[in-house]
């Protein structure tokens, strides 16, 4: 079982992140500030580190280094509120694995914290995974092509993504929750109808008997 040392001061986003990884399998370890990293990536054996850059007491960049510094090839990803590409840049070349800004969605992190973990051996079989199809309805993660039999459709990026956890999860109840944990992560007012209005112009789109309104529970994508 995988072991994650998320490395972030702000409480809400680091319980988004436990919780969600913790749904997903993992083990979690959560340390609000650069000190405590260091301290317990030293007496700890983990698997991945997710850290941010700004930091109470340091610069996530100063943990990083210390950390590559030591020898350590623990595969790290960034997670920081600058989003211009010379921090980017400055970010990777200190030995980060990947970089990821704020505000993100959790399946994107997700995913790349799975691209990050797995093995060699799995190559072959995550690589087919970049398409999810349910009947005539197909999605290609890579391209971002979307086809309903011989129609191909243009979503935009939120309707992607609901249709993408939607069409994962077929034939399950999805609630309101759950759908903005996935495709909106943090950054939502939990007392919009931002999902209703999404799922009612995807299924426009897609067509209305695909998606079910699971009265009072969420909504359902028909195996």
């Amino acid at each position: 079982m995988n072991r994650i040392l998320i490395v972030e001061d702000e409480s809400r986003i680091a319980a988004f992140v436990e919780k969600g990884l913790k749904a997903n399998g993992y083990v979690t370890t959560h340390a609000a500030s650069g000190a405590d990293a260091l301290q317990v990536a030293s007496s700890n054996d983990f698997d991945l580190m997710i850290l941010d850059v700004g930091l109470p007491d340091m610069s996530g960049l100063d943990v990083l280094e210390h950390v590559r510094g030591c020898g350590d090839r623990l595969p790290v990803i960034i997670l920081s509120a600058y989003d211009r590409l010379d921090h980017k840049i400055t970010g990777l070349e200190s030995g980060a694995n990947d970089y990821i800004t704020k505000p993100f969605r959790f399946e994107e992190l997700l995913a790349r914290v799975k691209v990050q973990l797995r093995d060699r051996s799995d190559m072959s079989a995550n690589t087919q995974s970049t398409v999810v199809r349910v009947g005539d309805t197909q999605l290609d993660l890579l391209s971002r092509n979307v086809t309903v039999g011989d129609r191909q459709l243009e979503l935009s990026v939120r309707e992607f993504s609901l249709a993408e956890v939607l069409m994962r999860h077929a034939g399950q109840i999805m609630s309101r929750q759950q759908i903005l944990d996935r495709v909106w992560g943090y950054d939502f007012d939990p007392g919009s109808n931002v999902v209703d209005v999404h799922v009612r112009n995807l299924r426009k789109k897609l067509g209305e008997n695909r998606i079910e309104t699971v009265r009072g529970m969420g909504y359902r994508f028909k195996a």
